[in-house]
């Protein structure tokens, strides 16, 4: 060995290809969710005094009480008797144990296990880890599709794109709430291969929805995962993080592995966490069920990149061990109660809407928007920002099928919802 050369970490022929494909790209912009709240500051210049609705980010842990006290201190000292050492790339074997046995009470007949969790700061760092592990796993390559619905959360547009695969929207009527469909699926397939040759490396369902609040029953999700695995699609990644903020049932995973033969629960990825249900933004946890190799590959690439915070995961094990709906219910009771006031809001004033549970109204602001003659809901929520106080996300910030659409986010008190939804119609009122 010469020791006067540079040596490579692999062999020649385990390189990674040359790809020009960065001096090509896109740009991928910022989020602009996070400008939003800058435009309530043209109306407080306007009237110092004046009350200002923010019913644009869902942050319960801004907009109601978050993480109740007794959990931040249980999971304090969860941090004390761990210590400051450096844990697994998959969390630790105690949050493992929570997400089975406290979270999912998981049935030993799925033949899943604390083997099957992997821990994650937050739900982007979960998907971006999915993205890369799918593209690898699957078809192995880059480029391929992650499909997602017409009108999806931002950032479902630009974290695949970020690591090497593209996106593609599925086909959904506005009629329809932009609902996907087995047919759609297909269709996305079909897409897929007119551009080069090009497959869906993995199909995104998300129930309920961000932005639009539609939600989808577990057989129709199931339905789609079974298109998708007929089309050739390798893997489908059920995003449920809202699930739990829901006067219904949540999601129940004993039911719907059953439900999928053992080969298929092998090719699905299911996404939950802390940050919405329990008003845990800023904590960031989130987890992954998945199979023991997706997990594997996850964990590996994870001891290099981002291992999960022990307090993020402390957080969470506390309000597991709690009991779920005890622990969330300062989030979920109030968003609750304020959906039913949004439900009479949009019946009364007769505004087409799409409003599932979880956090979100997405409401059809056309006539306004044509009365005014603004281009779009950026203009009309520009107007409603600056000139009455009320910070609401355009739709077309999400894709420009949304782009006569507002999301309204009701994570509040229902005083503050109905106080808001007042405050909206009076803003549509003047148009």
């Amino acid at each position: 060995m010469n020791e006067d050369a540079p040596q490579l970490v692999v062999r020649p022929e385990e390189l990674t290809n040359l790809d020009d494909s960065p001096r090509r790209m896109a740009e991928i912009p910022g989020s602009r969710m996070f400008e939003i709240k800058e435009a309530l500051a043209v109306f407080r210049q306007v009237d110092p005094d004046g009350q200002i609705f923010d019913a644009s980010q869902g942050d319960g842990g801004a907009s109601l009480p978050g993480v109740p006290r007794e959990l931040l201190e249980a999971a304090h000292e969860l941090q004390l008797e761990h210590g400051t050492g450096y844990d697994k790339p998959f969390g630790t074997p105690m949050f493992r144990r929570a997400v089975v046995e406290d979270y999912w009470q998981l049935d030993a007949a799925t033949g899943w296990g604390p083997a099957n969790v992997l821990a994650a700061q937050g739900g982007r760092d979960a998907l971006i880890k999915a993205y890369e592990a799918v593209q690898f796993l699957g078809h192995r390559r880059r480029g391929d599709f992650v499909a997602v619905s017409r009108v999806p959360w931002i950032s479902y547009n630009w974290g695949p794109y970020a690591v090497g695969a593209n996106v593609l929207l599925a086909p959904g009527r506005e009629e329809d709430a932009w609902t996907l469909t087995p047919g759609a699926v297909t269709a996305c397939v079909e897409e897929a291969a007119r551009h080069d040759g090009r497959k869906v490396a993995m199909l995104v369902i998300t129930s309920p929805d961000n932005p639009t609040g539609r939600t989808m029953a577990p057989e129709r999700q199931l339905d789609l995962a079974r298109a998708a695995f007929a089309g050739g699609i390798p893997y489908v990644l059920f995003d449920w993080i809202y699930h739990r903020v829901t006067d219904e049932a949540p999601h129940d995973l004993n039911a719907f592995l059953l439900a999928l033969e053992p080969d298929e629960r092998e090719r699905c990825i299911f996404l939950d966490g802390i940050t919405k249900s329990l008003g845990a933004s800023n904590i960031r946890n989130c987890h992954l069920v998945a199979s023991t190799a997706m997990v594997k590959f996850m964990q590996s690439r994870a001891s290099h990149a981002v291992i999960p915070s022990f307090h993020s995961q402390a957080v969470a094990i506390a309000a597991y061990r709690m009991g779920f709906d005890q622990a969330a219910a300062t989030i979920v009771q109030p968003t609750n109660a304020s959906r039913t006031v949004m439900q009479a809001f949009v019946r009364e004033r007769g505004i087409r809407s799409i409003l599932g549970k979880g956090y979100y109204a997405f409401l059809d602001m056309g006539p306004w928007i044509d009365r005014a003659g603004l281009a779009d809901g950026a203009d009309l929520g520009a107007v409603l920002a600056e000139k009455f106080g009320i910070a609401v996300v355009p739709g077309s910030y999400f894709s420009d099928f949304g782009a006569r659409w507002i999301r309204f986010s009701y994570a509040l008190p229902p005083e503050i919802t109905s106080a808001a939804t007042q405050r909206l119609w009076q803003g549509l009122s003047s148009l």
